[in-house]
């Protein structure tokens, strides 16, 4: 792909991120890298939703300018997804409530209930807790990135990639989708996971139709086996009244 057909779907994709309310004021990053390996980012202190291409920060693999557009102060974390995955060529970072939400509470989207998301993202894990723009976010990060397509970031947000920037999008959307429907079936009396027989079949199909490759299967978060990357956070239960309750007191603001 052209680089200003790229600059056109990267503005396409902010656009998205606001008009879905994934981000808001100067929230979230995304960034390209070309295959001359220049980054395509976008740049600080602006919203997503008035995103144009004259805006766009361009740098180097180690981050330094190469035009006069300052990118944004989180593009560390882009930087180590595309040194972890030569495979990753777009990053989508963005705080969609649900999928937030999840991390706030200290919860990874790491429970098979739905077939269409072992297909074709996997488990999403969660990275403890990190200063933004800092090594701590990218420490914190760096040892799921290898086995994963998208992270929560505790008390922070989420982050996707891909082989392009539709894909980063699309995986993105469907953690979003996921915590919302994983939300939702709390409320009505829990999630049913699928067997673990189901979940084989699944993978298998996955790798077959080139969804996921074989690194998927180490997943940190795994549905097979254990777990060869510790998730340090602790999970929450709640009884589904106490859940209720605290939905009800989100909606009325108290």
């Amino acid at each position: 792909m052209d680089e200003q057909t790229t600059k056109r779907d990267l503005i396409r994709v902010c656009h998205l991120m606001y008009e879905r309310s994934y981000v808001v004021s100067s929230d979230g990053n995304v960034s390209v890298r070309l295959d001359d390996g220049r980054i395509l980012a976008t740049p600080t202190m602006t919203s997503k939703g008035r995103m144009t291409e004259d805006l766009i920060a361009i740098t180097d693999l180690e981050g330094r300018a190469l035009n006069d557009r300052k990118a944004s102060s989180e593009l560390a974390m882009h930087l180590l997804i595309y040194r972890e995955r030569p495979d990753v060529k777009a990053v989508c970072h963005a705080h969609p409530p649900h999928g937030t939400a999840f991390a706030v509470a200290g919860l990874a989207i790491d429970q098979p209930i739905l077939s269409e998301v072992i297909l074709t993202l996997g488990c999403v894990p969660l990275a403890a807790y990190g200063t933004p723009s800092t090594d701590e976010l990218t420490r914190e990060m760096q040892p799921f990135v290898k086995h994963h397509n998208a992270l929560l970031m505790a008390n922070h947000g989420a982050v996707a990639y891909g082989a392009d920037l539709w894909q980063a999008w699309d995986r993105l959307e469907t953690l979003e989708h996921t915590a919302k429907i994983a939300i939702l079936s709390r409320v009505l009396g829990g999630s049913k996971n699928l067997p673990a027989d189901a979940i084989e079949k699944l993978i298998n199909v996955r790798e077959a139709a080139g969804y996921l490759g074989e690194s998927a299967r180490g997943q940190a978060c795994g549905y097979l086996r254990e777990s060869p990357v510790e998730n340090g956070a602790g999970k929450i239960s709640l009884t589904r009244e106490e859940l209720v309750e605290l939905l009800s007191q989100a909606v009325n603001g108290k």
